[in-house]
């Protein structure tokens, strides 16, 4: 176990490497950092002095190695356009993300195990066949387009909730729907295949034999024995929402990172862009370790090494 999860760090100190250097290169060579922060408007001078001023005019390997060693030093460095640190706008903007993140998965499992055990238990009755339509509409409807339609429905037409801001819990609803539903057709069709596979299974007909109540044998066995690959679909899934939600806090307006990075995108922001990109990256590589052990530690032939 301790070889692996060494092993698994070194791949995701690999990762990160690699991020590092890709984000760094597609924002410095997209274009020019300095006239894009100066503006349309600008003189050649302007530009200049920008450039100066923030190093651009260095190599683009110096710019580099500056960078990752003041990230070693917990230095993200600093926003152009806010003039403050990178660190320092990070905490806030993450603990938004995170809620949503987190609440929009747990609604995602809560509805997609429900309906992929359910249709697993009746199949190619009504339950069944609302389950993969939910799934095909689910994959069909990009999440901005599901955003605007429960926005219209829920804010606009009956007035119920809130389409925008993130001050109460009551603001997070849409925006976990929205997000959560991106996820659940993956996760639902995964339970269904995973609960009919095990539901014919023999330690499932043999727990049957011994007169088990269904229920038990349902969830007690068939259940236990299909939900190590959706922990690991859920990491997956988490990570994809993490990158994501910039959409989802961009239509509902949440001071996410999600924002954050669509903000900074428009302001050519590029010390913020990379930081986020980089955080992001990393929360991924977590998650997903942390399903591999979760995996190992829920089914026992699962083995790590």
């Amino acid at each position: 176990m301790a070889f692996y999860i060494l092993k698994r760090l070194g791949v995701m100190l690999a990762v990160l490497t690699v991020t590092s250097i890709l984000a760094f290169l597609l924002l410095h060579l997209s274009g020019d950092p300095a006239a894009t922060m100066a503006g349309d408007g600008a003189s050649p001078e302007d530009v200049r002095v920008i450039r100066d001023t923030f190093g651009f005019d260095r190599p683009l390997p110096v710019q580099y190695l500056d960078w990752v060693g003041g990230l070693f030093q917990g230095d993200f460095g600093r926003s152009y356009y806010l003039r403050t640190d990178v660190a320092d706008l990070l905490p806030e903007r993450l603990a938004v993300t995170a809620t949503l993140g987190v609440s929009a998965l747990a609604f995602a499992l809560v509805l997609s195990i429900t309906l992929g055990v359910a249709a697993a238990l009746w199949p190619n009755t009504i339950i069944d066949r609302f389950a993969l339509w939910l799934a095909v509409a689910g994959q069909a409807m990009p999440s901005f387009l599901v955003a605007i339609g429960l926005m219209y429905v829920f804010g606009v037409w009956l007035r119920v909730l809130p389409i925008s801001g993130g001050d109460t819990w009551q603001h997070f609803i849409l925006p976990v729907v929205a997000l959560g539903y991106y996820a659940t057709p993956s996760i639902m069709r995964l339970t269904r295949s995973g609960m009919m596979e095990a539901l014919q299974s023999d330690h499932v007909r043999t727990a049957r034999a011994y007169g088990l109540s269904p229920w038990r044998v349902v969830i007690r066995h068939a259940l236990r024995h299909a939900i190590a690959p959706i922990v690991s679909i859920a990491a997956v899934e988490m990570g994809f929402m993490l990158g994501g939600s910039i959409i989802v806090e961009s239509v509902f307006s949440l001071k996410g990172i999600g924002y954050l990075a669509w903000e900074s995108i428009q302001r050519a922001d590029i010390q913020v862009i990379q930081a986020i990109l980089l955080v992001i990256a990393a929360a991924y590589a977590v998650l997903t370790l942390a399903a591999d052990l979760l995996n190992a530690a829920i089914d026992p032939r699962i083995r790590v090494s």
